[in-house]
């Protein structure tokens, strides 16, 4: 049933479908020492493919009917996307023994462990703003240039997967949805990691793109500040009166991460904390879309290339009242 129900969805390529003891060849039998990490439904294994390829296997927990549930999501919707800045989908699994889907690896692992982890060098800020900007690109590609819309609903820097040159690639479409043209919102089970939920989202249970910005607003803040925000919800509560205050006396020292060592961009880095503040306004209706107009190209252009210091979507004012 789900196999059929699979081959019906419109691809973006032709993913490969693997046994389940391939994927067990591939990791070693799914051995300690392959593995990745723990997904939104079950543990993450790095793997070695017969012609040399490497792959990341995310595979369902078993007895788990979320990870059923999300499975089924994230293979609807993540068949149906391709952009550089979304992670690919090589195959998937579907055997009485276990679900599993593989994907690309992607080698520099996730931006929380290089923002956070102990044993990492610091990412010095032309990177962060290439990070920054390339996520926004993935974001635009998901709500401006898929049809249906796709809302990620889970967007934090443990989703944020780095690659070569340290290209992102944005990970887990396990929680994502689709959005109706026809329907500005969806009402659904609320869903997403404390520390990066719109509040907007929680008080409404209305799922709409808005709770994606506002989630790329804290990832934002997040590259700044070095902060976490599940560990620092007291920061987080007192960002927003920092960010008017720099952007206000033109001084970001106390919101910047030390381990900058304060070399960064000033023109750029207003820009980034005008961005970070635009979207994380607790009315949705005032933040920003994540796909402002387009190329000469015809392509979506991300949040980062239009903000330009001078957020007009809502105001100061309006910031500090929230």
């Amino acid at each position: 049933m789900l196999q059929s129900r699979i081959a019906r969805v419109p691809s973006s390529s032709s993913p490969y479908t693997f046994s389940y003891e391939e994927l067990k060849t591939a990791t070693d039998n799914f051995s300690d020492a392959n593995r990745l990490g723990e997904g939104g439904y079950g543990p993450v294994h790095k793997g070695v493919l017969p012609n040399g390829k490497t792959v990341a296997i995310k595979r369902q927990r078993s007895g788990s009917r979320q990870g059923q549930k999300e499975f089924t999501a994230e293979v609807e919707i993540i068949m149906r996307v391709h952009h550089r800045n979304l992670v690919s989908l090589v195959g998937y699994c579907i055997s009485e023994e276990r679900k599993a889907l593989v994907y690309e690896y992607v080698p520099n692992g996730a931006l929380h462990l290089h923002l956070h982890g102990e044993e990492k060098p610091t990412i010095d800020w032309p990177t962060r703003m290439k990070i920054a900007h390339e996520c926004a690109k993935g974001l635009a590609y998901l709500h401006e240039d898929c049809d249906p819309q796709i809302i990620h609903r889970d967007i934090k820097t443990s989703n944020i997967l780095l690659g070569d040159k340290f290209v992102v690639k944005v990970a887990d479409f396990g929680l994502a949805r689709f959005s109706s043209d026809a329907k500005s919102y969806v009402s659904t089970d609320v869903k997403g990691t404390h520390g990066y939920m719109d509040p907007a989202y929680l008080q409404s249970q209305q799922l709409t793109d808005k709770a994606d910005i506002y989630s790329f607003g804290v990832v934002l803040l997040e590259l700044i500040t070095g902060r976490d925000p599940p560990r620092e919800s007291d920061f987080y509560q007192r960002a927003k009166s920092l960010v008017k205050q720099a952007l206000e006396n033109g001084n970001f020292d106390a919101l910047i991460d030390p381990k900058l060592q304060n070399k960064y961009d000033g023109t750029e880095m207003r820009r980034m904390v005008t961005c970070a503040a635009a979207c994380v306004q607790n009315l949705a209706s005032i933040r920003p879309k994540m796909s402002q107009g387009t190329t000469t190209r015809g392509e979506s252009q991300c949040l980062l290339e239009k903000i330009d210091g001078g957020y007009h979507g809502g105001n100061w004012k309006t910031l500090a009242r929230e």
